[in-house]
């Protein structure tokens, strides 16, 4: 690969950390989030040690021939440990036990860098290889120690985080599970390419020169790299994800309640340091909408909604759907006037379902729509279910139907 894939690769993993470090200050002292933030980091700064260009740049202002290897080892290394210590963290269990596992995994592979460094103290490498630096030194005392020492402490951790996150994929949903996924795509292009460097290095021991296969192997570990600090990120970036998109879904039920139509505004201002929290914008648009629910209890016209659900269910919908359509038009209706009832005193209207009266109270709309709510659910709606429904042509004609009866003299 070019030296500028390799820094764009850099590029990406550390615009993603970036984003994170406000959320690393306020929680510095988490080691999940530290953890975290390693990875991230130490990925990055994997494909930049090992950009020729950068290795050749390391080289020259050292004077050190091929001082480089060992330096992108380490950081190979480091990363390798992080991983460990953040899938340790990640699952969590007793945490006396978490704590001593993490300090273990850091402390063995502390262990190894600190040998690599004195192996490459003692060894010769007075040729620069910026490509091919362990086949060419594969025979070289201390150096091939070097280079034996730091694939098996990457295999031990690629191995051992594979099988882990492949046991926890049998343990967890949506997000996380996909995260587990990736990891362990991503491990095994990295276990591959431990794999065949060691192949490699066993052919030169053998007297073969299969140097090219060493050389070549560059993409599987770019390849695990990316995909290994995908993993990571994604339950971080996944639940956000869902709720701008719940953000974006609950805009017409807000509007309605909150925006123009509702006549006043609900949400407090955000200042310039949380607007982009999407989960806090999130729960202003959901608490702006439950305040409207709340203010509309006393207008819900239960004629509007029985009308609303019969034509529902007349338009093919199933029962429960129909339902919630019903629901949508009583509150579109009641948005457009406010009058005292009974029902603005008690928080419920009475409603039939089919042929059984049942009490709806306004809590009902108060429950969270939660991310990643599905189809329009049966029983009580959701806010998100209720947003959706507000779309429908049925709603539409409720309210087009009042406007026109209030219009009349």
């Amino acid at each position: 690969m070019s030296g500028l894939i390799y820094y764009f690769a850099a590029a990406v993993l550390w615009t993603g950390l970036a984003a994170q470090l406000p959320d690393l200050w306020r929680h510095r002292r988490d080691p999940l989030k530290q953890s975290f933030c390693a990875v991230i980091f130490l990925s990055g700064l994997c494909f930049v040690l090992g950009a020729p260009p950068t290795v050749a740049l390391v080289n020259g202002l050292t004077g050190i021939p091929n001082v480089a290897a060992p330096l992108a080892y380490a950081t190979v290394t480091a990363f390798s440990a992080a991983s460990l210590i953040l899938i340790v963290h990640w699952r969590g269990t007793d945490p006396v036990r978490v704590r001593r596992t993490a300090r273990a995994w850091l402390f063995s592979y502390l262990g190894v860098i600190a040998a690599q460094g004195v192996l490459f103290a003692l060894g010769d490498t007075p040729v620069e290889r910026r490509a091919d630096f362990d086949t060419y030194y594969a025979a070289t005392p201390f150096i091939r120690e070097m280079i034996v020492l730091y694939l098996a402490a990457h295999l031990v951790a690629a191995v051992t985080t594979t099988v882990l996150c492949w046991r926890w994929t049998r343990q967890v949903r949506r997000w996380a599970r996909r995260s587990l996924a990736l990891l362990v795509v991503g491990w095994l292009f990295t276990s591959a390419y431990g794999v065949v460097k060691f192949v490699a290095l066993t052919a030169h021991w053998l007297g073969h020169r299969w140097d090219g296969l060493s050389t070549s192997v560059a993409p599987l570990v770019a390849v695990g790299a990316c995909l290994v600090s995908a993993g990571y990120i994604l339950p971080v970036v996944g639940p956000r994800v869902d709720s701008a998109i719940t953000f974006v879904r609950l805009r017409p039920l807000f509007r309605l309640l909150a925006g123009p139509t509702g006549g006043r505004r609900f949400v407090a201002p955000l200042s310039w340091r949380t607007v982009g929290d999407v989960d806090l914008r999130l729960t202003a648009r959901e608490t702006a909408i439950r305040d409207g629910l709340k203010r509309l209890a006393g207008q819900l016209d239960d004629q509007v909604r029985r009308r609303a659900y019969r034509e529902a269910l007349a338009a093919g919908f199933r029962a429960a759907d129909a339902e919630v359509i019903g629901m949508a038009a009583m509150v579109a209706v009641a948005a457009l006037a406010e009058a005292p009832s009974r029902a603005a005193e008690t928080g419920t209207v009475g409603i039939t379902v089919g042929d059984i009266d049942v009490v709806v109270s306004v809590s009902a709309f108060m429950r969270p729509s939660g991310a990643g709510a599905g189809a329009l659910d049966t029983g009580q709606p959701s806010l998100l279910s209720l947003s959706r429904a507000v779309r429908t042509p049925i709603v539409d004609a409720a309210v087009q139907s009042r406007r026109t009866a209030v219009r009349q003299p």
